[in-house]
């Protein structure tokens, strides 16, 4: 299994992963043009991807979901909640799923985590390579980290996970009160300090990356998420990278086996 971050971010969410022959997008928070444009950086075909699986309905992780499934025949998964609040998913064919309730896309097991934020129906996802047994954590956005979540994410290979802030970068930077409790509450987003937790909790010397994702370019920078994530782990066994995926640039090539890459060309793993 490998996987390139397209971009993460408030301005837009989207995760290549492939197994075998088989790709799926989690979440398309770009518009169809620049996902396209981002898969020919990584010398993928947007035509090549089979399905696109969505978080929740907020347009930075859904707003490219409905044109790119016209445009390059992808089937659409999606709670019925998100289904709803986008709309024109409906017309599309959108397959529905339901939190716990496993589905399947050609190689790849998809596991349904129900989390804590303010969407209609959001969901976290444990993909898991039929062919090879590999398991990556999709996790983001949400507030808090349940018991459940937690015990979805026990032994992942690959976690991709929610650092959206730091919390005291939050309480004094130039957000209205209002919108730091919204971030900082249950349903909001997760802090360095959380995710490095949650992530304490599931690390594993198989573990090969942890991804820092959807970070705050406000109340946040990579190398505060980084460091904060680091500290975390310092008295966990785990030995693989970190790395904090960026807004506007694609990631390098993240895989269990680090000889992997996208297209043509051979990316290097990010350190």
């Amino acid at each position: 299994m490998k996987l390139c971050v397209l971009g993460s971010g408030s301005r837009g969410n989207a995760i290549l992963m492939q197994s075998g022959d088989t790709r799926i997008l989690i979440d398309a928070g770009f518009a169809p043009r620049t996902l396209a444009r981002r898969l020919a950086s990584i010398g993928v075909a947007p035509q090549s991807i089979q399905a696109v699986v969505l978080t929740h309905e907020h347009t930075d992780h859904s707003k490219g979901a409905s044109r790119s499934a016209q445009n390059w025949g992808w089937n659409v998964y999606a709670t019925h909640g998100t289904q709803i609040e986008c709309g024109l998913l409906e017309e599309f064919g959108a397959q529905t799923i339901c939190p716990g309730i496993d589905f399947q896309v050609g190689d790849i097991n998809m596991s349904v985590v129900r989390v804590s934020h303010d969407a209609s129906e959001p969901v976290a996802f444990v993909a898991t390579a039929q062919s090879t047994g590999v398991r990556a954590g999709f996790v983001y956005d949400l507030g808090v980290v349940t018991h459940s979540l937690q015990s979805a994410l026990d032994r992942v290979d690959i976690l991709v996970l929610e650092s959206n802030h730091d919390g005291e970068m939050l309480r004094n930077g130039p957000y209205p009160a209002v919108l730091k409790r919204r971030i900082a509450g249950r349903e909001g987003h997760l802090s360095n300090r959380a995710a490095g937790v949650a992530a304490a909790e599931c690390a594993h010397r198989g573990m090969s990356h942890i991804v820092l994702a959807h970070l705050s370019e406000t109340n946040n920078t990579p190398r505060t998420a980084t460091e904060s994530m680091r500290l975390a782990l310092r008295r966990t066994p785990f030995k693989g990278s970190i790395v904090a995926a960026m807004q506007d640039v694609p990631s390098n090539t993240i895989s269990a086996d680090r000889a992997a890459a996208f297209g043509p060309a051979q990316l290097t793993l990010a350190l």
